[in-house]
């Protein structure tokens, strides 16, 4: 993997690069949409890549090795040729979930014990095993494994998690190094910087994931709750720590808000479920604004979802079709939010690059936050 800068803002840390992968190349920024047991909710292959033009999906490893396990993915070569996707694809490590089981696990320094939400079985979840795992499920980007801190958190908790994660990704690095990629390509290992909301945590967990010298960073433990200016306060700090020549992952943000105000901040890379989640419960995101589809204000609305953002579903299905497919419970209505929410992150993140490029990031960026914000 090699990732190449392009351009830089010169009125903010917006980049404008490209990731080399085995898989194809990926321009940044860029959004990842969520692929949890290996497929993005109610969207086929293709329509992620002929009409949302996505160019790395994310699958999770916590789901992919309770089912449909490692075995089966192995046979098949891997998630690429099980599931179809021929692009890059990047592996959470399952810290989150296990994060999110609360009574159903145990933490200790050797690793995890939980239990399966599917059926209360008992697993351990260790540096070592979770690399394992993620070579099985052949990504192209693997995340070492952390524990990700709640908020809030007290400042003693946070401190022992950061070096826990440190200690833990120490162990990832020393399995990765000493055991080979499956299917016959480079897999890349990115460490996660955690730390709360604590400035000097961040200093410290970001000084030493740059040390690790791995082939990109990635940045922990926020959209959990936090205020959003804890959050881009958080992000600000580490950036400047971080090297300027690795991307830069910040995970599990966000809205289009979120995700504009982190660009200019200087982050690469983004991934959340809810462009999919929402748009499952009729929320859908526009270039104007956000509607909730379900309204009766669109009941006998017949202009386009969005014809601004172009493509296939947006311009060719109606706000009152959908909301219809939307209230009767319709599965075609699931998946048309859903291509649109995705195109809509999609053409969002690409117009920030052709800005950035352009040397227009900022001003466009200030006026699109006050557009995708407002509710319409």
């Amino acid at each position: 993997m090699k990732f190449t800068l392009s351009t830089t803002d010169t009125q903010s840390s917006a980049r404008a690069g490209v990731l080399h992968t085995a898989h194809g190349d990926i321009e940044t920024p860029i959004f990842m949409p969520v692929g949890t047991a290996g497929s993005v909710k109610a969207v086929h292959q293709r329509e992620l890549d002929q009409d949302i033009k996505a160019q790395i999906i994310l699958g999770n490893t916590y789901h992919l090795y309770l089912r449909p396990g490692t075995e089966l993915l192995e046979k098949a070569g891997g998630l690429h040729h099980f599931n179809g996707w021929q692009k890059p694809i990047l592996t959470d490590s399952g810290g989150y979930q296990v994060y999110s089981l609360g009574h159903n696990r145990k933490i200790t320094e050797e690793g995890v014990i939980f239990k399966s939400h599917i059926d209360g079985s008992k697993h351990t979840f260790t540096p070592e095993r979770v690399m394992d795992i993620e070579r099985s499920i052949g990504a192209d980007i693997i995340m070492a494994f952390d524990e990700c801190t709640p908020y809030p958190c007290e400042y003693k908790y946070a401190k022992d998690s950061m070096h826990m994660t440190h200690r833990w990704l120490k162990r990832c690095v020393e399995r990765v190094n000493t055991t080979e990629p499956l299917y016959g390509y480079e897999q890349a290992l990115f460490p996660i910087i955690q730390g709360s909301v604590y400035k000097d945590l961040r200093e410290q967990s970001a000084t030493f994931i740059a040390e690790q010298n791995q082939w990109g960073n990635a940045i922990g433990g926020l959209s959990v709750g936090e205020p959003h200016e804890d959050m881009y306060a958080m992000t600000s700090l580490v950036c400047g720590i971080l090297p300027k020549d690795k991307p830069r992952y910040l995970m599990g943000v966000g809205t289009p808000e979120n995700i504009l105000e982190c660009i200019a901040l200087g982050i690469d890379m983004f991934d959340c479920v809810m462009p999919t989640r929402n748009a499952r419960n009729g929320m859908l995101f526009t270039t104007q604004g956000i509607i909730n589809i379900r309204n009766e204000k669109w009941k006998d609305d017949l202009s386009p979802i969005d014809a601004e953002l172009g493509g296939y579903v947006s311009t060719f299905h109606s706000k009152a079709y959908l909301r219809h497919l939307i209230i009767n419970k319709e599965i075609l209505g699931a998946q048309i939010a859903s291509i649109h929410n995705l195109t809509f992150y999609l053409w969002l993140v690409q117009e920030a690059r052709k800005r950035i490029i352009e040397g227009s990031f900022v001003s466009w960026k200030n006026e699109m936050v006050k557009r995708v914000s407002q509710r319409l």
